[in-house]
């Protein structure tokens, strides 16, 4: 037992020297230098936020007051498989990260076997002096067996280092993901809503020209106008009637999206009618500095934590330009009998140690190093290519907001003025002022500045929702 004590006291130094003389090749990380701009070319109406990577995202989309926004979106976070795939994906990752890390400590086996076995007395001699004799007896053994790689060059260091980064990596995906397809869920909603707007101003355009064409052929049959009259009144009916069969069709296409985003079967889900308010506010979205996006997005996040996986594997393949070390202590003991198995006449012990060291492979290791260098400077690209759509995409958000506020006051004005002219008209043409042509020119204008009213109030929900998803989802206190 003293030598025991001896061997695994030695094994336990040799080890610690090992570890504390241990440096790790390559490149320590540092994240790379991005160009961010200091402010933002508007600011106004904007509140200011101090967004940070750590608040949680929340129910952004709760901003806008919908209840059935918000259970669709519940809906698509339960059930759409995308998003599964991206958590299973997740799952890969940390699991790969448990692999990695097993490499740091020393793998330990139990082997244990029982055996008969009889020898020949007629094989090769040991000694000529003593002849051979046949024997049969029982072989007993049970013993531990220790393998560990001293990790002197960082090689495995490394290897952890590169999984945990992927890891953060696939996380920060994840949260792409969700925040992806919340967006791409409240973006199809409001699509389909604007959509229902534009059909409801149709279909009252389409009653309204209906009357109108009954009162022109009432006096086309009491002689007072023209077939002309008539036949322009229907072809302005048939022609708004098309526009609403074309409606209907781009609105079933947006809900079948909308099923697919919440994992149903596109017949078996539907969303009835709602009109919108055309004099609707979309809700203010608090706007911080351009590097708070780089904090908040998680498409910046996974660029990043991409760049720290890139660099260990600068390390892992210079690593090869080093020795292995491989340490294999085992214990153990074997006996004729099993009753005297565990004993001390039948211990039996061993300590080795191999070294590997490759001399030539024609360049291979020089070029696996190449090969995660230039892997590590596209990452670099990469990253600073997402700022740079990062940065592209906010400004696009806030000025495009206020573009589009700005016409939607025009667009309502140009509807109140288009409604007093179609009622002059009216009266006008009622009076025998004006020909029938006035009254449907006025028509088609209001139809026209409506339609326009309900796109640009669609087209303020859509901005704000990708505005949102620029910036990297919503605030809520943490």
């Amino acid at each position: 037992m003293k030598r025991l004590r001896f061997v695994a006291a030695r094994f336990a130094l040799l080890t610690c020297l090992c570890l504390v003389g241990a440096c790790a090749v390559g490149p320590d990380y540092r994240r790379p230098a991005a160009e961010v701009p200091v402010a933002w070319k508007l600011e106004e109406p904007w509140r200011q936020a101090k967004p940070n990577d750590a608040i949680p995202r929340g129910s952004w989309w709760e901003v806008f007051h919908d209840d059935e926004l918000n259970r669709l979106q519940q809906q698509a976070l339960d059930g759409n498989q995308t998003l599964r795939s991206a958590i299973a994906h997740l799952d890969q990752a940390r699991a790969l990260v448990t692999v990695a890390s097993a490499g740091l400590y020393p793998q330990v086996g139990l082997g244990a076997g029982a055996a008969r076995e009889k020898s020949s007395a007629d094989r090769p001699l040991a000694a000529y002096g003593t002849p051979n004799v046949s024997t049969v007896q029982n072989d007993f053994t049970l013993g531990f067996n220790v393998h560990y790689e001293a990790d002197l060059f960082g090689r495995v260091r490394r290897t952890v280092e590169g999984a945990r980064a992927n890891a953060e990596r696939v996380a920060s995906d994840l949260e792409n993901a969700r925040l992806m397809l919340t967006a791409e869920v409240a973006a199809d909603y409001f699509s389909l809503r604007e959509l229902d707007t534009e059909i409801e101003v149709v279909r009252l355009s389409i009653e309204l020209q209906r009357r109108a064409l009954k009162f022109v052929t009432d006096r086309h049959e009491l002689g007072a106008v023209s077939g002309l009259d008539v036949a322009q009144q229907e072809a302005l009916l048939a022609a708004t009637a098309t526009q609403l069969e074309l409606l209907a069709k781009q609105r079933t296409q947006f809900e079948h999206a909308l099923a697919t985003l919440a994992g149903v079967a596109a017949p078996n889900f539907s969303l009835a009618p709602v009109v919108m308010n055309l004099k609707l506010t979309p809700p203010a979205i608090p706007v911080g500095l351009p590097s708070g996006v780089l904090e908040r997005r998680p498409d910046v996040a996974s660029s990043e934590r991409a760049m720290a996986a890139a660099n260990a594997q600068i390390g892992v393949a210079k690593a090869a330009f080093f020795p292995s070390v491989n340490l294999a202590p085992g214990i153990g003991w074997e006996s004729n009998s099993i009753s005297s198995l565990v004993s001390a006449p039948s211990l039996l012990w061993s300590f080795g140690v191999s070294v590997a060291q490759t001399l030539f492979d024609a360049g291979k290791t020089r070029a696996t190093v190449d090969y995660a260098k230039a892997g590590y400077t596209a990452s670099v690209a990469d990253y600073r290519q997402t700022v740079l759509t990062a940065m592209q995409e906010v400004e696009d958000g806030i000025t495009g907001l206020a573009a589009l506020q700005r016409a939607a006051g025009d667009a309502q004005n140009a509807v109140d003025s288009s409604q007093r002219v179609l009622d002059l008209a009216n009266d006008r043409y009622a009076g025998g002022l004006v020909t029938y042509l006035d009254v449907i020119t006025a028509q088609q204008t209001l139809l026209t500045n409506q339609r326009l009213a309900a796109q640009i109030v669609g087209q303020q929900l859509l901005t704000t929702v990708f505005l949102v998803k620029a910036l990297g989802g919503g605030w809520q206190a943490a």
